[in-house]
């Protein structure tokens, strides 16, 4: 009795690997500098490393560290110079001092620690981390991120490339998870890391109707919208126009069923508009998940390899401009977005986020005179140097752009 279902649904993946071509044009589908997004990227430029080092500082005793001692850490912090350099860069958030001793004949070894204002906001930030609804908010979404994968599981490699962007704390494993076994549970990957170890990774105890709805769904439903040709919100940067042979294919796109991310459609053919419309939806999803709504490039392809997605995340990357944009700045890609700002500007922000932006204006505070000062003389200078050279300078943009087109 049971091999009438089981012909029936070989009969319908016949049909989907047979019926659904692709049929996106022969066209190049251009990439176009968004100066807005380009400042919301560059923005938060060294804002991990620093986050990290100060995390660093913070865990030990003493709330100090030596300066030594940073240096050999410098790959696993992400510090794009030396320690001291870094630190002295941003004078209202660290302070380089020598501790005394107790023979005055031998100097000490620099020590670094935070300010009396980078602990006042370290201490407003762990309260945000520790309150209960901020914690229940980033389990769900830590949830939703395991729910897109089929298996529900993820190794611990890909979930630490996600952390910051998540929102995770920097010690989830010890100070986070232990709070939500209900919600998920340590397990074994079956394939061995980097290193020639067994891989762990994390699991979803139990799958969670109540989290399997996407933000495109969520969108339409507060709009009364209902059915399944749910579309993507598409906005273009200035300047930027589609080919209308490009503009007509997206609008047909744009009609086809909407399957959400959180559904196994891996029975749609590989090559077919339906499954490139889903694989959209994964990434939009994917996005929606991030605290600033973005993340690296690197990141995005990382879970699409391990869910074997193969190119259908690099085309949609390009394909569909509107959606996404794939900024080059802070000599990286990095994926934003489009709907999620005005501008440069994040529309809703999270929590987590306002304290980031906290840091980032103390960042861009300069002292002069030994005095704070807005880094907008600087920024002057910057871009009155920069008109004098003339011309522009060709960033990594283009060449990406030309490798991305042949994959299209």
């Amino acid at each position: 009795m049971a091999v009438l279902p089981l012909l029936l649904r070989i009969r319908r993946r016949h049909q989907c690997l047979h019926h659904q071509i692709r049929t996106f044009i022969n066209a190049k589908v251009k990439w176009v500098r968004d100066p807005y997004l380009d400042k919301a990227v560059e923005n938060e430029k060294n804002l991990k490393p620093l986050l990290s080092l100060k995390n660093l500082i913070m865990s030990q005793p003493s709330e100090t560290l030596p300066l030594s001692s940073i240096s050999p850490l410098k790959t696993h912090l992400n510090l794009p110079t030396t320690a001291s350099k870094f630190a002295e860069n941003y004078p209202l958030i660290f302070k380089i001092f020598n501790p005394p001793t107790k023979r005055p004949m031998i100097a000490s070894h620099p020590h670094v620690k935070l300010t009396s204002k980078a602990i006042s906001l370290h201490n407003d930030e762990t309260l945000i981390l520790n309150l209960s609804h901020y914690k229940k908010d980033v389990a769900e979404r830590l949830a939703k991120l395991l729910m897109l994968t089929r298996a529900k599981r993820l190794p611990f490699y890909v979930i630490d490339k996600f952390q910051f962007d998540l929102g995770l704390p920097h010690d989830y494993k010890l100070s986070f998870l232990p709070d939500f076994p209900d919600y998920f549970s340590i397990c074994e990957m079956g394939f061995k890391d980097f290193n020639g170890y067994e891989a762990f990774g994390l699991e979803l105890v139990r799958w969670r109707e109540d989290l399997a709805a996407s933000l495109v769904e969520k969108l339409a439903r507060n709009e009364g919208i209902m059915g399944s040709k749910l579309q993507f919100s598409m906005n273009f940067p200035r300047g930027f126009d589609l080919e209308k042979r490009v503009k007509d294919w997206v609008e047909e796109w744009q009609n086809l069923p909407y399957i959400s991310p959180y559904e196994d459609a891996f029975h749609l053919a590989p090559n077919s508009d339906q499954a490139e419309k889903w694989a959209v939806g994964v990434i939009h999803e994917l996005l929606s998940l991030m605290v600033s709504k973005k993340m690296e490039r690197d990141n995005v392809y990382l879970l699409g390899d391990y869910l074997v997605f193969g190119l259908r995340f690099k085309m949609a990357l390009v394909r569909y401009p509107g959606i996404f944009y794939v900024s080059n700045k802070i000599s990286t890609q990095t994926v934003v977005l489009r709907e999620a700002y005005r501008k440069n500007f994040l529309i809703e922000k999270h929590p987590l986020m306002k304290m980031r932006y906290k840091y980032i204006k103390l960042m861009n505070t300069v002292m002069r005179r030994g005095r704070p000062m807005p880094d907008s003389v600087m920024q002057r200078r910057k871009r009155s140097a920069n008109a004098a050279k003339g011309g522009k300078r060709k960033e990594k943009g283009d060449e990406w752009t030309e490798q991305m087109s042949k994959i299209a």
